[in-house]
Formats: structure tokens, C-alpha cells, sequence
């Protein structure tokens, strides 16, 4: 069935809207195009961060009246920097059946009109069938007992999330509590936004600073909306791990738990690196 379009949301107990919730602020112009901005309080070294970019991009789509069910898959890819400032999101569907449908989405700016960054996402009606999880969450201890990492001033979006992890070198993974800051509701653009939330695995292998950036990233959603309502704003349990580094590219997949063991996303990226 067609689903009506989602509003802006306030988070609850806030005196204006949430940050996030700012961030990803569009205004309707029309013919599947929205306008937005930038928001300060998500900005990367060089431009927004990816994963408030790719939360943006599945806001778009989300706010379209003829979108179908929940978001099932979604791909962005960063062909350049967002320049801060003002965008426009223009948005079409691509083809519809009776369980899916796909949908592009392009942010563009200037006068030039200039791509920066392009999305497809595949909606789908979900029903009660057999489920099994083959995957198993993440061990870790009590998230009280890790010490949360601090934000940057070169980078404000990481004081966006409050990040406890536990590397584990031996297993090549990063094991992790994540949440936002200040506490928000889950929904599929925050989903979205804490995949790309995770320490890029190259600096606990390699501990130095160098310049990156994600090329794409897919995240696969394994929620419905009713799911993800009932979690609220409970702080989730992640795990993250590179198969490969060479010549410039790393990838990178992780996978986002409820504390209660319900797999709600995977995710696999891949990062440029400067060397």
C-alpha cells in the first residue's frame, strides 16, 4: 500500500528539534525535489559527514506520498564533496511491483548543478513469514564499564554519537556501543546514519591519521518501522571489520544489534585512503 509521507520529527524532551532531525530537514519544491542545508552540527574535515549525507539521501525518498513499505536496501555513492551550504534532492521512481520498489535520488548544488552525491534505495511490503538469523551479536561487556570516545574539533559530527568500543586486533574486528547524542528515537535515516558511525577499522590496524573517505555504502535494513519504534532510543551494539587494505581502498562492514540480540542492519563500505 502507499504510505503517506513522513513529517520532521522533534525528539522528545528537546526544546527544538534534535539535531539529527535538523540536519536532514527538507522542504517539498515540487516534482519529487526537496531543498535542504547543511547542518554545522554533522560536519566532517571536508564537508558533512558520509552517514548524516546518506541519512538525508533515504529522508528524501522516505518523504515521497508514493513510496511503497519500508526501506529494504540502500546504496549511496559520494562522487565528490558536499560544499556546505545549500542543496536540492531530486528524487523518481524507478519501477514497481507488488512486493518492491526502487527509487533514485540525486544531490546536486550551484548553479552548475553539480552531482555530488547519488542514492538507490528498494522499498518492500514485509510480512509475518519463517526467520531465522544465521549471525551472532557481538560479546561485549557492560556499556558502563568502556570509556566513550570524544569528538574532535576538526571533525563535530563524531560528538553527534557517543561511541564505546572494544578492538579485539586478534579478531580483527571492533566491537561497539553506539548511540546518538543527545538520545534519539531509532528510525531508518538515524539507522542509516550510525553505519557510518563505527571507527574506520584502518586506524586501530594502522594507528595513523590519514586523510579518507568513503566512495559507497550499502546498508542493508532487517527492521520494519513497527520494530524499530518499540526500540526507542536504547543505545545499540555493534560490530565492525575490514577484509582488505591495498593500493588506496579499504572496505569495511559492520552490523547494528539491539542490546536484546535483533540484528537491524548490515552494512559494507568502501573508503579511500591517502597515503
Amino acid at each position: 500500500m502507499t504510505q503517506p509521507a513522513l513529517p520532521d520529527s522533534d525528539a522528545p524532551g528537546q526544546a527544538g528539534p534534535h539535531p539529527f532531525d535538523a540536519a536532514i530537514r527538507l522542504s517539498p519544491l515540487g516534482g519529487g525535489r526537496f531543498a535542504g542545508r547543511t547542518s554545522d552540527a554533522y560536519r566532517n574535515m571536508v564537508g558533512p559527514y558520509g552517514g548524516i549525507t546518506a541519512a538525508v539521501m533515504l529522508q528524501a525518498l522516505l518523504r515521497r506520498p508514493e513510496r511503497l513499505g519500508d526501506p529494504v536496501a540502500l546504496t549511496v555513492n559520494y562522487a565528490g564533496p558536499v560544499r556546505d551550504g545549500e542543496f536540492e534532492i531530486a528524487t523518481r521512481e524507478i519501477r514497481t511491483s507488488r512486493s518492491t520498489q526502487h527509487w533514485f535520488a540525486e544531490l546536486v548544488q550551484g548553479p552548475e548543478r553539480e552531482v555530488s552525491t547519488t542514492a538507490t534505495a528498494v522499498f518492500g511490503t514485509r510480512r509475518e513469514t519463517w526467520a531465522h538469523v544465521e549471525a551472532m551479536p557481538p560479546a561485549l561487556p557492560p556499556r558502563e564499564s568502556l570509556v566513550p570516545s570524544r569528538g574532535t574539533s576538526v571533525a563535530p559530527w563524531s560528538a553527534r554519537y557517543e561511541r564505546r568500543t572494544l578492538d579485539d586486533l586478534d579478531a580483527g574486528e571492533a566491537r561497539s556501543w553506539l548511540a546518538d547524542v543527545p538520545p534519539r528515537p531509532i528510525d531508518f535515516p538515524g539507522l542509516a546514519s550510525l553505519c557510518d558511525a563505527f571507527r574506520p577499522w584502518l586506524f586501530a590496524r594502522r594507528p595513523q591519521r590519514t586523510p579518507i573517505g568513503t566512495v559507497t555504502m550499502n546498508v542493508y535494513f532487517h527492521a520494519a518501522a513497527d520494530e524499530l519504534a518499540a526500540i526507542g532510543a536504547t543505545p545499540l551494539q555493534g560490530v565492525a571489520r575490514t577484509n582488505a587494505i591495498h593500493r588506496g581502498f579499504f572496505d569495511q562492514e559492520a552490523q547494528l544489534w539491539t542490546p536484546d540480540g535483533r540484528l537491524l542492519a548490515t552494512t559494507q563500505q568502501v573508503v579511500w585512503f591517502k597515503e
